[in-house]
């Protein structure tokens, strides 16, 4: 069980979108951020291994990571009480006398829950003249279907997809990694398609839609 906890977090099914988010996020200046979902998504990486003090540990381990600064000692000891009572991080002695600060299961979960509130869709310097047309056919019942199908269709419409009919949507830029973090979030993988085309019928509405001149 220990060893589960320990693995990296990125090694999932969504590791290439969840990776880019993640790192995304602790490389730019996310000025909003709490030092709470700082410290996590830096664990995100990996478990972090140093021998000394923990909070010192921790704050030497974030060094390479934008905006670390503004994160006082106190603030990441306030965090990492905090995180260990809610056991979302497990501090392990290793036999080599380090210690070692990963996320557990639950961590993990929260992780997944930022990353999917931080998804965007990156937009290329240049459009590559393709469309991406996302379909869905998700069942109504039982209510978690219903509820997915409601919940997809805020997000998609959120991260910048435009409604061309009924359950199909269209977007410029490459997003099948992104929609597929969301369906597997979702659990409707088996629901969807997405198409890549070069030329859709009412093109030209389109480019003024996505400002694409």
């Amino acid at each position: 069980m220990k060893k589960e906890k320990e693995k990296n977090f990125l090694m999932d099914e969504n590791k290439k979108t969840t990776k880019e988010i993640v790192e995304s996020f602790l490389y730019s200046d996310s000025v909003g951020a709490t030092a709470t979902k700082f410290l996590l998504m830096s664990l995100a990486i990996g478990g972090v291994a140093f021998a000394g003090a923990i909070v010192p540990g921790l704050i030497s381990s974030m060094a390479d990571f934008k905006g670390h600064k503004r994160y006082s000692k106190k603030q990441i000891q306030n965090v990492v009480g905090s995180l260990k009572k809610r056991k979302l991080i497990e501090i392990v002695q290793e036999k080599n006398g380090k210690t070692k600060v990963v996320l557990t299961n639950k961590g993990q979960k929260r992780i997944k829950e930022f990353c999917f509130e931080e998804l965007k869709i990156k937009k290329p310097i240049r459009w590559d003249k393709k469309w991406r047309v996302l379909v869905y056919d998700i069942p109504m019942k039982p209510a978690i279907y219903n509820r997915a199908r409601q919940a997809l269709r805020i997000k998609i419409k959120e991260i910048g997809f435009k409604q061309i009919q009924k359950s199909v949507w269209v977007c410029p830029y490459e997003c099948e990694d992104e929609i597929l973090f969301l369906s597997e979030s979702y659990q409707v993988t088996k629901f969807i398609e997405i198409f890549t085309v070069d030329k859709m019928l009412h093109g030209e509405k389109l480019q003024n839609k996505f400002g694409l001149r």
